[in-house]
């Protein structure tokens, strides 16, 4: 809409809960927008499966773990936090508002009455909002408007994408961060976040799908145009192969992980079938007689898992249209994307370009912290810090009381206009 984008200064905190872990992230941002990292803290996931909190005492524990760390290397007791918001239960949906305008010049009037008119779509009563952004204007069908003011136009009419969370799945998650005492100050859907973290500005004006691969949920989010167009979110992910490569070989979990990260590869290999690795069997005691299988083996079990992970992305992709707008580019992240070769596999799968996202413009992490798995956590610390609820779309703070949709949406346009 023309506004400068505002910047935020000042400590702010990312809380990222996920299948397989729960990292806390303290950044300062400067003046300048930039980002630089005071505080980390993560821990193993408790009581969380899929996303979402299966058990409130462990994932409260488990992120008190995390926050406490990441207090205590930054020196610093906070209060509030920007949460990231997950799971299989994601929607994104693109509706249209529109409004008359009458041959005349367009206003600041006319966009917040065209916005204000899109708070009377219908809602259903068990889903919660997490963003609602204007991806594009139109005036008398003439699309790819991205500022209408000063126009003169019939009709003005704005798509918004709406993105949910089922309500109930979203308060359990809210109700262990304020048990653990703190505060929620923006919730983000996960893919957002990923995107805001990794991506250039070229690939989010050109078109881009990102693919967030955790431990137990796989997200995925499309830009174009500079807006963010549709997020979705599946409940498959690393920890499922891990699951997959325990049954199959008749391993414990915590060695079907281990044989995943050093053998494991989306693609077999002919080198493979001559390879052979050890495979600790499952309640067996005497480990002095070794059970060698072939890597082939392992990875024949990986690459279905992983192949039918790209399968549903692309399924979803073109189930909501959005295939051709997401372009040729593609970008992955997350945990799980670190599996030798699955790169490639997407990039055959979804017959996309790809490359591997990691978090941009943010310094002070680590190099354990600035792989891919910590992708989330680090554009949740990007969001607060443009201030996006000030300028391209809103994430309202998770409401602690009765309100409407209709409300939430008359305050963005209150905060932009």
């Amino acid at each position: 809409m023309g506004r400068a984008v505002k910047t935020r200064t000042g400590l702010m905190v990312a809380l990222d809960v996920g299948s397989s872990k729960i990292c806390c992230l303290i950044g300062q941002a400067h003046n300048d927008g930039a980002i630089r990292i005071a505080g980390v803290g993560h821990h193993a996931s408790d009581g969380v499966k899929s996303a979402a909190i299966v058990d409130m005492a462990a994932a409260q524990s488990a992120i008190l773990t995390a926050v406490s760390a990441a207090e205590e290397m930054a020196g610093e007791r906070i209060r509030e936090v920007i949460l990231s918001v997950a799971g299989s239960n994601l929607v994104s949906k693109t509706f249209t508002a529109k409004c008359s305008i009458s041959g005349r010049e367009i206003t600041e009037a006319d966009i917040r009455r065209v916005l204000v008119q899109a708070g009377g779509i219908e809602e259903k009563a068990d889903r919660e909002i997490l963003h609602c952004l204007p991806v594009g204007y139109s005036i008398d069908e003439t699309r790819g408007i991205r500022d209408p003011r000063g126009m003169f136009a019939e009709e003005l009419s704005v798509d918004m994408n709406l993105v949910t969370s089922r309500a109930a799945s979203l308060r359990n998650l809210t109700t262990c961060i304020e048990r653990s005492h703190l505060d929620i100050e923006y919730a983000v859907a996960a893919p957002y976040a990923a995107g805001l973290s990794c991506l250039v500005e070229d690939e989010i004006d050109l078109g881009v799908t990102v693919i967030d691969m955790g431990g137990g949920t796989t997200s995925l989010a499309v830009f174009y145009d500079g807006a963010l167009i549709f997020a979705d979110s599946i409940p498959v992910g690393g920890c499922h192969v891990t699951s997959d490569i325990a049954r199959g070989l008749s391993t414990p979990i915590a060695q079907a992980e281990r044989m995943k990260t050093l053998y494991g590869s989306a693609i077999v290999s002919p080198s493979d079938e001559r390879e052979l690795i050890d495979v600790p069997i499952i309640g067996e005691e005497n480990t002095a007689q070794p059970n060698h299988v072939p890597r082939s083996l392992l990875n024949g079990i990986i690459r279905p898992r992983i192949e039918e992970t790209f399968e549903i992305v692309r399924a979803r992709l073109d189930q909501a249209g959005v295939a051709r707008t997401a372009g040729r580019r593609l970008v992955l992240t997350g945990g799980a994307s670190l599996l030798t070769e699955t790169a490639k596999l997407a990039g055959l799968v979804l017959e996309k370009k790809v490359r591997l996202g990691r978090p941009m413009q943010i310094s002070g992490l680590t190099e354990a912290t600035s792989g891919p798995a910590f992708s989330v956590a680090a554009g949740l610390l990007r969001f607060a810090s443009e201030r996006q609820s000030e300028t391209n779309g809103n994430t309202e703070p998770i409401p602690t009381g009765p309100t409407t949709r209709f409300s939430r949406i008359s305050q963005w346009v209150k905060e932009n206009f």
